[in-house]
């Protein structure tokens, strides 16, 4: 099997591997359906694998699909994992490896990046005290760019507009205020909903149990659409003079890892998974990482999203500009290409591999 054929077709084929993968390298596994169906009318459920020790004082978790279409690559990884790469491995005592596996299935099976309530979940998690409400000062002053009431259409001048916009205000103004996250336009993009989402009272409900009384969790979140093409990134919110962030500079190299407040690609996010999963555990050391593969430039991916958006909020399904928007979508952040497919596959198998050494020696 070559990397790139650990990539599905669709959800329900990344559904069926990954259970079947996991069942065959001995995980125990769990389903959490969320109430929906995918297009081939079949249930839509967040599934999770653990192999190793119920009383693990070190686990590596390797979690994909938060952001919908993002989880055909995420899936990819943790499929040639269980089909090829931990073919007879067994973690070593006190310790555990969790998959989690499709985090947001709404958006896999349905092409999108949020949920079915337009929810972008990597803005979802706030701690708590914290509430779902406000938006970045200038949010409302581009919403009627980023965010039109009406269909898309393939002649519109984006680029042009784009330019004359970061022109206009500067592109670190435009980072700072378009995908930080909001809550306030709830058909816009990089919405962070009004509540809690499901997958937010599934983690909530049962992250604790998995991880027990561990001491030590490494924790990798995939995503793609950011940073150089077929290379990736590993974003943390350490301090850069901390033991911790030394630590991982170690592991997985100083090219690597990357403070995302100092990263010329990246911004700080409110309600993301990472700083949440950190919060809630401050008994051990959860060290959480988004791992980020790039795919197209930036303001290809941003048109992608825009020109989805609008298909969803106000195209029809049938129309042939909205299925080319959903489709155009998913190449944006799962590219055909093979050469990309084998690459990135393999890094993120490598990603992985390198996590479990860590966490296990």
């Amino acid at each position: 099997m070559s990397a790139a054929d650990a990539f599905s077709v669709n959800y329900a084929s990344a559904r069926i591997r990954f259970r079947q993968g996991a069942s065959a390298r001995g995980f125990r596994l769990e389903e959490y359906d969320i109430g929906l169906k995918s297009p081939e009318g079949e249930s839509l459920t967040i599934d999770v694998g653990i192999l190793g020790s119920s009383e693990a004082e070190g686990v590596v978790i390797i979690s994909s699909g938060l952001h919908g279409v993002e989880g055909f690559f995420g899936s990819a990884v943790q499929i040639a994992l269980l089909e090829k790469h931990l073919v007879g491995w067994n973690p070593p005592p006190k310790r555990a490896l969790l998959f989690l596996h499709a985090l947001n299935p709404y958006g896999f099976a349905w092409g999108r990046r949020c949920n079915e309530y337009n929810i972008d979940l990597n803005r979802n998690f706030l701690l708590p005290g914290e509430e779902y409400s406000g938006s970045p000062e200038k949010y409302a002053l581009f919403n009627s760019f980023f965010n039109p009431t009406s269909p898309p259409s393939r002649f519109e001048p984006f680029l042009i507009k784009a330019i004359a916009l970061i022109l206009r205000y500067g592109i670190a103004t435009l980072k700072n205020t378009l995908p930080v996250g909001q809550y306030d336009f709830p058909k816009g993009l990089f919405f962070g909903g009004k509540r809690p989402s499901k997958t937010y009272e599934i983690l909530d409900a049962n992250l604790p149990r998995w991880l027990g009384n561990a001491k030590n969790v490494l924790h990798i979140d995939f995503h793609t659409g950011l940073g150089k093409k077929a290379t990736y990134k590993l974003y943390t919110e350490t301090s850069v003079d901390s033991q911790r962030y030394r630590y991982l500079v170690e592991k997985f190299g100083a090219d690597k890892v990357k403070r995302i407040d100092s990263a010329r690609d990246a911004y700080e996010i409110r309600g993301g998974l990472g700083k949440w999963c950190e919060a809630k555990f401050p008994q051990c050391n959860y060290i959480f990482l988004t791992a980020e593969f790039g795919t197209y430039p930036i303001l290809t991916v941003i048109e992608a999203l825009r020109a989805e958006n609008r298909a969803y909020f106000w195209g029809k399904v049938d129309d042939s500009v909205c299925q080319w928007a959903r489709k155009r979508l998913i190449e944006v952040f799962a590219p055909a290409d093979k050469n990309w497919r084998e690459s990135v596959v393999s890094q993120g198998v490598d990603l992985v591999q390198r996590a479990i050494s860590a966490c296990c020696l």
